[in-house]
């Protein structure tokens, strides 16, 4: 057997996918058993009582994680004059207006996020067939086009997560890593949780959550007590 099927399988070991567990619990096995060689990263998985093909049944939203997510992203900005230079103060990897505009066009995109000033969604909304299939189209809902570039920038490269509903009722997301502490993983574990329930669209009706569960990129997935990750505390 490889070694990585080996280590998989020990990880895999004494997990039962029915049981229910308290975050702490959920958190403490799924650390416990990220054992690779590489800093596996720590993901949720939540299943909701909505159909994302109606409208008001969307879920969309951004989370401000505290422990952050463990990756830097590369930013791009558009933005022109006071506002790019604000966002190249605030450490933004890329700026530019027609010029960035050209080389996203071309097919280059060497960056993970993406965030306009509102004035520059008419150039940026020209490349929608660029952007859209790679979940790059900057969005005030998730806070990527906005007036706040540092605000912006600074969430972008840090600890901010967008989530948005699958077609199956999925929301999912890499929410820290495995070198982080227990508490690290919990706190996001926590804020990413109350974020989707504070999302809940107006359309959704009976059990939002119905289901909730954690893994690290190599290891079994670990299911949560719905109701003991929805509580403000703990």
């Amino acid at each position: 057997m490889p070694k990585t099927t080996k280590r998989m399988a020990k990880s895999h070991a004494g997990v039962d996918s029915r049981k229910l567990h308290s975050v702490d619990e959920a958190v403490k096995m799924v650390k416990s058993r990220a054992n690779s060689k590489f800093d596996e990263t720590i993901e949720i998985s939540m299943n909701l009582g909505v159909d994302p093909k109606y409208p008001d049944q969307q879920v969309r939203g951004v989370v401000a994680l505290p422990a952050g997510t463990g990756r830097k992203s590369r930013v791009a900005v558009f933005a022109r004059g006071p506002k790019a230079e604000e966002a190249k103060a605030a450490g933004a990897d890329i700026v530019g207006a027609e010029d960035l505009f050209e080389t996203v066009n071309g097919g280059k995109i060497d960056f993970d996020k993406l965030i306009a000033t509102p004035d520059m969604m008419t150039l940026v909304g020209r490349l929608g067939k660029v952007l859209g299939p790679r979940g790059l189209m900057p969005n005030p809902k998730v806070g990527t086009v906005t007036m706040d570039v540092k605000k912006a920038v600074s969430d972008a490269q840090g600890g901010a997560v967008e989530f948005r509903v699958e077609k199956a009722g999925i929301v999912q997301a890499g929410i820290g890593k495995a070198s982080f502490t227990e508490q690290q993983i919990r706190s996001n574990v926590k804020a990413f949780v109350d974020a989707v329930v504070k999302a809940k669209p107006s359309g959704a009706k009976g059990v939002f959550v119905k289901k909730i569960a954690i893994s690290s990129t190599m290891g079994p997935g670990v299911r949560l007590d719905v109701g003991n990750a929805t509580a403000q505390e703990g």
